[in-house]
């Protein structure tokens, strides 16, 4: 069977007219298609076909994807619930390192202040000592007793500095061990949480990729079925679905020919011998004589003629 063509189909008997040129010009300009003529024209289009497979495999894309931001939503709030449930266990440990801090840091405070005290009574004491001995032997028995009396002050005000500062050294010492117990814990506790968070985020960014993978298959197996059908469009097909449709006609318009104005006003010339049908040539009739003889009709033709000729 011939194919059909465009150029084959789409001619006007009239010379003027632009219907053929008009039925491909409105074909391929959707704007000025009528809904009518769409749809005569997909019903039967096998690109129609392939065009509702691939609407139908988008949805389903659609969907999908609306599938998958779900799941990562609901991956989200995992992460989200993890990092709260970090945050809550951390800020116990916080709470319990501030205040060891703030109490370790009261605590130096005060034993060197302590220390500070304890240092300048033990001055005190040496210098009421030192004066004690300088003036045994030339004061008097009241100067004597008096500087007595302020060295064992001073003694016993050191002894009382010495205590205080040794109770908090040790009240110190008590505290900075709690405290770097509490830090061990803490860094323990911390450094379980960064694996757990490394870990988690691995994990998830893992999972994450699975599923864009996973939609990355099931995206190309949808489009697949599109291919497929795209597989069975035919274009000839197509082609002659539209101009069996649409044809105008399968020949051009007749050429228009150059009419002299002055040949036209001529008279006709007279027709050639093999075109014109044979004349008649008629003579008079001959005087009718009596010779006796009997009235003969002849059927003799003459060349000239195309006639009977009665003859006496």
């Amino acid at each position: 069977m011939r194919e059909l063509h465009f150029k084959d189909c789409f001619w006007n008997r009239d010379f003027t007219g632009t219907g053929g040129y008009d039925s491909i010009i409105q074909h391929l300009n959707d704007g000025k298609k009528t809904c009518k003529e769409i749809e005569d024209f997909m019903k039967a289009s096998t690109l129609k076909r392939s065009l509702d497979v691939f609407k139908l495999q988008t949805e389903h894309v659609s969907l999908s994807h609306l599938q998958l931001a779900q799941t990562m939503r609901n991956e989200a709030k995992k992460l989200e619930d993890f990092r709260e449930r970090q945050k809550e266990a951390r800020k116990k440990v916080e709470q319990q390192m501030d205040a060891l801090h703030k109490q370790r840091a009261t605590q130096f405070k005060k034993t060197m202040e302590s220390k500070k005290t304890y240092e300048q009574k033990c001055r005190d004491k040496e210098e009421a000592e030192q004066n004690m001995n300088r003036n045994a032997s030339t004061s008097n028995a009241k100067q004597q007793e008096k500087l007595f009396a302020r060295t064992k002050q001073t003694k016993m005000n050191a002894e009382v500095a010495d205590r205080l500062y040794m109770q908090n050294v040790t009240a110190l010492g008590r505290i900075r061990e709690d405290w770097q117990k509490e830090h061990v814990k803490a860094c323990e506790v911390f450094e379980k949480q960064e694996v757990e968070r490394i870990n988690t985020l691995r994990n998830m960014v893992w999972t994450h990729l699975n599923l864009l993978s996973q939609q990355c298959v099931t995206s190309d197996e949808l489009y697949e079925e599109v291919r497929k059908s795209l597989e069975h469009c035919d274009i000839q097909e197509d082609i002659e679905h539209f101009v069996n449709l649409r044809r105008t006609g399968d020949k051009p318009p007749a050429p228009i020919l150059y009419d002299n104005f002055y040949v036209s006003q001529r008279v006709p010339v007279a027709p050639s011998v093999t075109q014109m049908a044979p004349s008649i040539t008629r003579r008079p009739l001959p005087n009718p004589t009596n010779t006796g003889g009997d009235l003969i009709n002849s059927t003799a033709l003459d060349p000239d003629r195309a006639y009977s000729v009665i003859q006496y």
